[in-house]
């Protein structure tokens, strides 16, 4: 049974129990001529909520645990001969897998049985072809030793799902009986079903705050085996970048940071003060007629992909660049380059500032400006010296999202900028930035221990604590300012 089917027997069962709790609570209120101490509904929801949520807390559980259960019993049927020279069993693995997935396919196509299937041999029958035949692609042949721990990991993924699907609706239909039968007139129902839903809010403000330690917590592991092969200082400090996956690596972070910081520089000199001055027009001077057509249609750019703000950056704006600028005054003749990149991306963050800056600016009291007003000033000088200060802090907070927004930017950059790791003042020269290189260096065949793999999480630790640095600047600039403003 798939899990869909589950979730969808439990929400049912839930339901159902919802029902029947609230119609036992009147029943037994009328039969017995007892007030009840809650809402009816709430002795519905508590029948609901326990038949759900923890059978689907199981449910997940499951999903999380099993997968590692599994590959961890199959990783053992591997042996060392099967893994390709310069490889890893990881690879190996993936391709298990994907066999794994194939076989009810190719089982459906062919019309073989468990039994069948148990007798074939890799050595005798060309599985790697019968697989593509059923739209599952292998890169290399299938052994004998990979094919029985596909089929090994098949089976046991298939006994897993029968027990996973028994005990999850087992929970529900146990909890739904004893929950129903708990239900009395004098149940506290309000004030149990309350906790319950406090119990899951607090939960849910939990998994943020472990996904984040989680977060960090896996890209510290990794760099720190990254760190026991490859030296901190030559990463930090060094000015090449040259991964050769082979030995003899020059894997220097600071061309990246270069070319990370000067795009999205490029980029909030273009949508910062293009974005401010939208903000002010609309908030200010712009009619409600005006400001109703114009800040949706600003707001468009937000939800254009940025793959196609890529294809724009390499079809439009870079020829344009390089044909009209770079090559006229001889500055380049490539049409990826930093300024192309920063241009795009500026434009794609416009509406990031202007929206969130206008919204800070409306919520400005009128009182100030009548106030301003009332002393003589002008409209421009109210703006200048009453509202702008006044939404200094949450403007800082537009642009801080505008750059956390740019420096994880990856498509508009490959597109746009380039995979060029070097330091430059030339903006029509191609750079790349860090995410860009951590997406390559986690893409192909390359062994996961190797240190051109493992520095992807050193980049990925370096770029999360920069945009930390950025919040807690933003953070202590504007507690600063409202001190002095207040």
């Amino acid at each position: 049974m798939s899990s869909f089917s589950i979730i969808m027997i439990v929400l049912g069962l839930g339901g159902l129990g919802f029902f029947l709790g609230r119609s036992r609570a009147l029943s037994m209120s009328d039969t017995n001529h007892q007030k009840l101490h809650s809402l009816p509904g709430y002795y519905g929801q508590i029948v609901a909520l326990y038949t759900i949520v923890p059978a689907l807390l199981i449910l997940m559980t499951w999903l999380f645990v099993q997968p590692i259960l599994i590959e961890t019993r199959v990783s053992g049927m591997i042996p060392d001969s099967v893994i390709p020279e310069g490889g890893a069993k990881s690879l190996v693995l993936a391709d298990v897998r994907r066999i794994s997935g194939g076989l009810d396919a190719l089982m459906a196509a062919s019309g073989l049985s468990e039994d069948e299937l148990a007798q074939m041999n890799a050595d005798q029958t060309d599985i790697r072809k019968q697989l593509a035949e059923v739209g599952v692609a292998i890169g290399t042949d299938v052994q004998g030793p990979v094919f029985e721990a596909a089929k090994t990991f098949r089976a046991t993924e298939n006994v897993g799902r029968f027990w996973m699907s028994g005990v999850t609706l087992a929970m529900a239909a146990l909890l739904f009986v004893v929950t129903l039968l708990r239900i009395t007139p004098d149940l506290r129902a309000r004030n149990t079903s309350e906790t319950f839903v406090l119990s899951l809010l607090i939960g849910a403000s939990l998994v943020a705050i472990l996904t984040t330690v989680g977060i960090v917590g896996s890209l510290l592991f990794e760099t720190l085996n990254f760190f026991k092969m490859y030296p901190a200082k030559d990463f930090f400090f060094s000015t090449v970048w040259n991964p050769q996956f082979r030995g003899g690596s020059d894997l220097g972070i600071l061309p990246l940071l270069w070319g990370t910081l000067y795009v999205s520089l490029l980029a909030l000199l273009v949508a910062v003060p293009t974005g401010l001055m939208i903000a002010i027009y609309l908030a200010e001077y712009a009619g409600k007629g005006l400001r109703s057509f114009a800040k949706p249609a600003i707001e468009v750019l937000a939800g254009i992909p940025t793959i196609v703000y890529g294809l724009f950056a390499l079809i439009t704006v870079g020829p344009f660049l390089r044909d009209y600028i770079a090559s006229p005054l001889g500055l380049g003749s490539s049409s990826s380059s930093v300024l192309t990149a920063g241009l795009v991306m500026g434009i794609m963050l416009i509406p990031f500032v202007s929206s969130l800056s206008d919204d800070i600016i409306n919520a400005v009291p009128q009182a100030m400006r009548d106030g301003s007003y009332g002393l003589g000033a002008t409209k421009s000088e109210t703006i200048k010296q009453v509202i702008l200060p006044a939404a200094l802090p949450g403007v800082v907070g537009a642009v801080l999202l505008a750059a956390s927004r740019a420096i994880g930017e990856t498509m508009i950059v490959v597109m746009g900028a380039g995979a060029a790791a070097k330091l430059g003042l030339n903006p029509f020269e191609a750079m790349t930035t860090v995410t860009v290189k951590i997406v390559s260096q986690l893409t192909g065949d390359t062994e996961f221990a190797s240190p051109e793999t493992l520095v992807a999480f050193a980049l990925g630790l370096t770029l999360f604590v920069i945009t930390l640095g950025l919040n807690v600047i933003a953070l202590h600039v504007v507690r600063k300012y409202r001190e002095q403003y207040e």
